[in-house]
């Protein structure tokens, strides 16, 4: 098999150098680890010049940042996602399951990737935290919205406009971080996908009991 030459790619690969470069970065990230992977590696894998990718990017730094960003906006978009189901409990459970999938099925070599380099770039790894919470519970706050609008609103409940980002986070919490931490002890998506609809129901029905006060009498 030829091997392609770093440098100018040749016209059937040129397209977005950005999106080849990140393409690249990340796939090697993942194989060999942050520390191991080298900007002539990228280089090569992507293909382009190390000068296109200091143009894009100051350093391998910028650029397992940009990596994980991707992986965050992938991940947080939820733009023509509409939760299935007739009932509340049945659409909090779709967007439930959807969430924990995509991130155990796209991202979590990402996820390990940075957890492995947070004590070498506290800061990166604080700024990625920051970015994912912050994104994830926009949508999550978005999409919660919409599937409660049969229940009534209340100043103070859990759905409205001052509470909706916490009662995002503790939707979070109850159901992503427990299947989460199982992915990243070792345990198999496919193992934890026999056990996520029961999971995920259990989880939806003591959000909603936590929720009551916000439910019509």
């Amino acid at each position: 098999m030829k091997k392609t030459k770093r440098g100018r790619p040749p016209k059937d690969l040129a397209g977005d150098a950005q999106a080849r470069i990140l393409d690249a970065a990340q796939q090697l990230f993942l194989e060999k680890g942050y520390r191991s992977a080298s900007i002539d590696d990228i280089s090569e894998l992507a293909p382009a010049s190390k000068p296109t990718i200091y143009a894009h990017f100051p350093g391998k730094e910028a650029l397992f940042a940009a990596v994980v960003a991707r992986t965050i906006d992938g991940l947080t978009d939820f733009e023509g996602f509409s939760p299935e189901g007739r009932t509340i409990e049945d659409k909090l459970m779709s967007l439930g399951t959807a969430i924990v999938e995509r991130v155990v099925e796209e991202s979590l070599g990402m996820v390990r990737a940075t957890i492995a380099e947070s004590q070498r770039f506290p800061q990166l790894s604080r700024n990625v935290h920051d970015a994912a919470r912050d994104r994830s519970l926009a949508a999550v706050s978005q999409l919660l919205d919409d599937a409660t609008q049969k229940l009534t609103r209340t100043p103070r409940g859990p759905f409205s406009a001052k509470r909706s980002r916490a009662t995002a986070q503790i939707f979070l919490d109850l159901i992503l971080l427990p299947m989460l931490f199982r992915s990243l002890v070792g345990e198999t998506p496919k193992d934890l996908k026999k056990e996520l609809p029961g999971f995920v129901r259990e989880r939806v029905g003591f959000f909603l009991a936590a929720c009551e006060t916000d439910w019509p009498h």
